[in-house]
């Protein structure tokens, strides 16, 4: 796994954008005054001072899926946090072909993290997430493994979803020789690959090697129904619409049902028997009715899901956590969270043993 080297001029911007957002608070608001929602919230102040910078740049849905993909593994990469690397990061493959990176700390009686990366089907990479996988890793002490599935539109659905189920089988062949519990595998995912992790739940619910939790970070799960917070973030510098539709004709074929539980997972005919989900959102995301109607949707079917909104954040905010405290502190409440979540069920494993 290989990751862009960032130019000069990249690294000035980089120290530039750092510089910026770590000025005091009311200065970032006379620089760019935060947004208010509808639901009352105002954005971080460090948030709202890069979006004004971000509105200004090019638009990658202007580009190639090619060029696209170039342009922005480079902005990932200036955005993210330098975390330290696990003490074990090795490359994996899939029977099918499908790399996978596994990061781990040593602990693997924590349990693993099946991570999906985002960014609409079309870009993003194991590489550029590097640091929010080495985040989770060091965070909840499970080992993590991040996932390349197939990009869009060479790769058009369902390839992704397919590689997740490659991605599962090959984990949980392989978790006992790595020390971990196959029992104790959480799904978790960003944008789209929240929707890869919501689909991949569905997809395996009554084997025998079911995912103990799900982590549904800002997920696109519905591509049916247009929802309030569609129209009210339509122009976000972070994830606009037309952006969106521009991920949705590359990653959708002509034809294609977009009711598919496959590629809307909310229109499943149940969520009976699914995992326990963590549903992460942010209050300024073009997606965060989405999310809300799905852990709403698995509440109604029995599903304990725990919804957990960063009132002041963008979409994407993962991505963010070296040019943004507020969007690193949200990250690491995310870890936190799924920490917590690892903690209970240790907890509750042992107790049924004893």
């Amino acid at each position: 796994m290989s990751a862009p080297h960032l130019t000069v001029v990249q690294r000035l911007q980089r120290t530039l954008l750092v510089l910026l957002s770590r000025l005091p608070a009311p200065l970032q608001r006379l620089l760019a005054r935060p947004a208010t929602n509808a639901a009352g919230d105002t954005m971080a102040p460090d948030v709202a001072l890069l979006m004004k910078l971000g509105d200004s740049g090019p638009d990658y849905s202007d580009l190639p899926p090619v060029e696209a993909r170039a342009t922005t593994e480079r902005d990932l990469m200036l955005f993210a946090s330098r975390i330290p690397a696990c003490p074990v990061e090795e490359e994996l493959e899939t029977d099918e072909g499908v790399l996978l990176t596994r990061y781990s700390n040593g602990t693997p009686e924590r349990g693993m993290l099946l991570f999906f990366h985002g960014g609409g089907f079309v870009i993003g990479s194991r590489a550029s997430y590097t640091a929010p996988a080495r985040m989770l890793a060091h965070g909840t002490g499970a080992d993590v493994v991040s996932v390349e599935y197939r990009l869009a539109p060479e790769h058009p659905f369902p390839a992704a979803q397919d590689d997740a189920r490659s991605a599962w089988r090959y984990v949980i062949g392989h978790a006992a020789s790595w020390g971990v519990n196959p029992h104790r595998i959480v799904l978790a995912g960003e944008s789209a690959g929240g929707n890869i992790a919501a689909v991949l739940c569905q997809q395996v619910r009554g084997e025998a090697v079911q995912p103990m939790l799900q982590v549904l970070i800002q997920p696109v799960t519905d591509l049916v129904e247009h929802r309030p917070s569609q129209d009210e973030f339509a122009g976000s510098p972070a994830l606009s619409a037309k952006q969106v539709a521009w991920f949705v004709e590359n990653y959708v074929p002509a034809g294609s049902d977009v009711a598919d539980p496959r590629i809307s997972p909310y229109r499943a005919a149940s969520l009976d028997g699914l995992p326990p989900a963590i549903v992460n959102l942010a209050g300024f995301d073009p997606l965060h009715d989405d999310g809300l109607a799905y852990a709403s949707a698995l509440l109604t079917a029995g599903v304990p899901a725990h919804v957990e909104r960063e009132a002041g954040l963008v979409h994407g905010y993962l991505s963010y956590t070296a040019v943004s405290p507020s969007c690193r502190r949200a990250t690491e409440r995310l870890v936190a969270s799924v920490a917590s979540a690892l903690d209970r069920s240790t907890t509750t494993t042992t107790k049924k043993a004893s």
